[in-house]
């Protein structure tokens, strides 16, 4: 028996690779496992370096940080999305006064880093009389960087649909905006969807940039707890208890994108319904 790509693994093959993968998994526990003894030598799990963790203020003003970092989130994934589809459907414009400023836009702003951005927004752009707050610059920087990878994303996503599909709804009468909002868009967008999520969750991890613009979110907070010598500058700690939130944070995301495309299996708007007899009527 074999499959198109590749011959089915027989028994040894089979025992081969069971065996490669014990290895594999006993070789990264080992290394979780040195690292975790490491830790514990040079006393990165004593009380006096966990101290800071045990006031409520603390807590406090790490929750307001994760806020904030979740408010810069959302603005950016907001618009990321209204951008990302504005300049997709641009950039698959017939109309080239439409379609090459789209494509400039979207090729410049996937060429430059975020943090670059970042700091243009927020250090240059006062050169030039203009000064914005640390939280715009960096929704405005994550902003024009992931919704122009996002409309690539979903120009990929048009593209994939066979063409049939768009061709059927010419011939039923339907116009071209029509047949993208009717027939392209949804079916790129199922397909799409987890890479769109994908790029939410870069998003949200971008935010940690904006610490280099003094925006007072998650990481910022915690480099400035993990320098305090009164606690025995808790810097590892610091990070550990960040990069335990950021991870809760992205599997929030990715649980909510999970029932989003479950949802949209079971969603009867998603299937497929006979066209209005004027319609039908109107192509003939």
């Amino acid at each position: 028996m074999s499959s198109v790509l590749y011959d089915v693994a027989g028994p040894r093959a089979r025992a081969r690779n069971r065996a490669l993968g014990v290895v594999t998994v006993l070789a990264v526990a080992a290394l979780i496992g040195f690292v975790v003894y490491r830790l514990v030598v040079m006393g990165q799990f004593s009380a006096a370096k966990w101290e800071v963790f045990g006031y409520g203020e603390v807590w406090r003003q790490i929750a307001e940080a994760a806020g904030r970092t979740l408010a810069a989130f959302a603005s950016a994934a907001v618009l990321s999305v209204v951008i990302g589809f504005g300049l997709g459907v641009a950039r698959l414009s017939d109309h080239a006064w439409v379609r090459l400023p789209a494509t400039v836009l979207v090729e410049l702003f996937r060429a430059i880093p975020v943090l670059i951005l970042m700091m243009l927004l927020y250090y240059g752009l006062p050169e030039v009389g203009v000064r914005l707050p640390s939280y715009w610059a960096v929704v405005i920087a994550l902003t024009a960087y992931n919704g122009s990878v996002l409309a690539e994303v979903l120009r990929a996503g048009v593209d994939s649909v066979p063409r049939g599909q768009s061709e059927a709804g010419y011939a039923i009468g339907l116009r071209k905006f029509g047949v993208m909002r009717l027939i392209l868009l949804p079916q790129a967008v199922r397909a799409m969807l987890p890479v769109i999520v994908a790029q939410l969750v870069v998003t949200l991890k971008d935010t940690a940039l904006g610490y280099i613009i003094t925006y007072n979110e998650l990481l910022y907070y915690a480099r400035l707890i993990g320098t305090q010598a009164q606690y025995d500058s808790p810097i590892l700690q610091a990070g550990m208890v960040a990069a335990a939130i950021y991870i809760a944070l992205c599997l929030i995301l990715a649980g909510f994108a999970k029932w989003v495309e479950s949802w949209t299996r079971r969603s009867p708007r998603t299937k497929a319904r006979p066209a209005p007899a004027e319609v039908l009527d109107e192509g003939a």
